[in-house]
């Protein structure tokens, strides 16, 4: 049997100033669709602010969404027009909407209009809830399951995202993360307090998944062409009513990422390509340890591409 291929797409956090510039130089064919819809839905000078603009601007929620998000869509694009295709679609967070356009589930107006409003309203809850997330390194999820059960009665501290076996982010009310990071140091792993505004991916994001939800009640979902993996369930999800449910819930629920990439290899996954700036889900996918020959990519700039065509293309 013939390896299969994911393409995989990082989330908020990976962004940079020039991301994706020098694929854009040498296939702005395939870039200025892209932009151009971007920019006409959600009225920004998305090109502009990714190529140019300084990274205070980049980094705000509700500009880093549609921007990081035309960029992956922008790559993919290329990559396939480059002769390679995929099999399987995964995304990291906000990079399932990446996965969601190029699996034909969303069109790409559709996915530019969700990304803006989910920004939007994710950065309004921002404002309202004091939330903060932090990265843990050395820990268990068992373990850390078994302390953070002690925070419950005071308020919301949950996980966040499963990046890893060994990297867990937890996310919650401030003072409780402020309680909690000493904890874990005495444990002897380390805790990282995150860059990020509130407390993604827990019930802090309520107000801003109900109203995302009705948002998505009135926008069509299609049936996938390629496999699509939810950081929801971490499975392989074909039905789009289900998905369309499943985009509302990833607001506030974990990102199961360990589970998603075990599911993406017992499906018969051996070809990892990151779509995107950076390499942090290369690096994750790496510590999760997967059996077997397991080739990685990372395609960001015109070598990641060149590399990659030359050795599976």
């Amino acid at each position: 049997m013939s390896d299969k291929i994911a393409f995989v797409f990082p989330g908020q956090g990976s962004q940079y100033v020039s991301m994706g510039k020098e694929l854009y130089d040498h296939f702005f064919h395939l870039g200025d669709t892209v932009f151009e819809i971007c920019g006409k839905i959600t009225g920004l000078p998305i090109k502009k602010i990714c190529f140019e603009g300084s990274i205070e601007e980049l980094t705000s929620t509700d500009v880093l969404q549609p921007a990081l998000t035309a960029v992956e869509i922008m790559i993919a694009n290329i990559v396939m027009e480059s002769g390679i295709k995929p099999d399987v679609l995964a995304g990291h967070s906000l990079g399932e909407y990446s996965a969601l356009a190029i699996s034909g589930i969303l069109n790409m107006g559709d996915t530019f209009k969700l990304v803006k409003e989910r920004g939007r309203l994710m950065e309004d809850e921002c404002q309202i809830t004091q939330g903060a997330m932090a990265a843990i390194i050395g820990l268990d999820m068992k373990t850390l399951n078994e302390m953070l059960a002690d925070f419950s009665p005071k308020g919301v501290l949950v996980p966040a995202n499963h990046n890893s076996p060994e990297q867990i982010i937890v996310t919650g009310e401030k003072k409780l993360l402020d309680e909690f990071i000493p904890l874990v140091k005495q444990k002897g792993a380390k805790a990282i307090p995150l860059k990020v505004s509130g407390a993604f991916h827990s019930q802090l994001m309520q107000g801003a998944k109900d109203k995302f939800a009705s948002l998505l009640k009135n926008t069509a979902f299609y049936q996938p062409i390629f496999n699509f993996y939810s950081n929801v369930t971490g499975n392989n999800e074909k039905d789009p009513a289900k998905i369309r449910l499943l985009m509302a819930e990833q607001l506030i629920s974990p990102v199961l990422w360990v589970k998603e990439v075990n599911s993406m290899k017992e499906f018969g996954v051996n070809i990892f390509i990151e779509i995107g700036p950076k390499q942090v889900l290369s690096n994750l996918i790496k510590k999760c340890n997967l059996p077997g020959d397991i080739r990685i990519y990372s395609i960001e700039n015109l070598a990641g591409l060149e590399k990659c065509l030359k050795e599976i293309g």
